[in-house]
């Protein structure tokens, strides 16, 4: 994956009706951008570590959004499944045009894409590899590619990994058949 930068400005509002920026860093190192499903049984599998991450990172200058990808979503709804997964005070938000998707390239849930102070993606793909299949969760985490991701902006590094393939359940938009 070629690092490339989000011209876009994308404003929305998160489930709370407050507007978001998620693809522009303001004085953080990065902000990491996590797409889920609230139907996704791979995404609901990884809500606590996803949770877990942005707690550890948070303090390292580094911010996270939870981005759901069904537009039918309703705000009360995505709160609602945000709270019973443990999800943490980060913002939620419903990408009902798909328009940060598009942004960052990302086509199943989960998935997470990292952009930098300068608005660029240097990381897209897996949180990590606790499955190894769809319905296959693996005993023990080998890679924490995403947390690799983020410890490499944070230290001011090149990201080693830029692209992982994600396991999880295809975004409507990016289903293999639409491709």
């Amino acid at each position: 994956m070629n690092l490339f930068a989000l011209t876009l400005l994308l404003a929305m509002h998160d489930v709370n009706g407050v507007e978001r920026n998620p693809l522009h860093v303001h004085v953080a190192h990065a902000n990491a951008l996590f797409f889920i499903s609230d139907e996704c049984p791979i995404s609901n599998a990884m809500a606590h570590e996803i949770a877990r991450i942005c707690a550890d990172y948070k303090s390292k200058g580094v911010g996270c959004d939870l981005v759901y990808v069904d537009p039918t979503l309703t705000d009360d709804k995505a709160r609602a499944h945000a709270q019973d997964y443990g999800h943490g005070d980060y913002p939620k938000m419903v990408d009902r045009r798909h328009e940060l998707v598009k942004a960052t390239g990302v086509t199943v849930t989960p998935e997470a894409a990292v952009v930098n102070r300068e608005g660029k993606v240097v990381y897209r793909g897996r949180i990590d590899d606790s499955f190894g299949a769809l319905g296959q969760p693996r005993r023990a985490v080998k890679d924490a590619d995403l947390r690799n991701a983020l410890d490499a902006v944070v230290a001011g590094k090149v990201v080693e990994k830029p692209e992982t393939k994600a396991l999880g359940c295809y975004i409507s938009d990016f289903l293999p058949s639409s491709r």
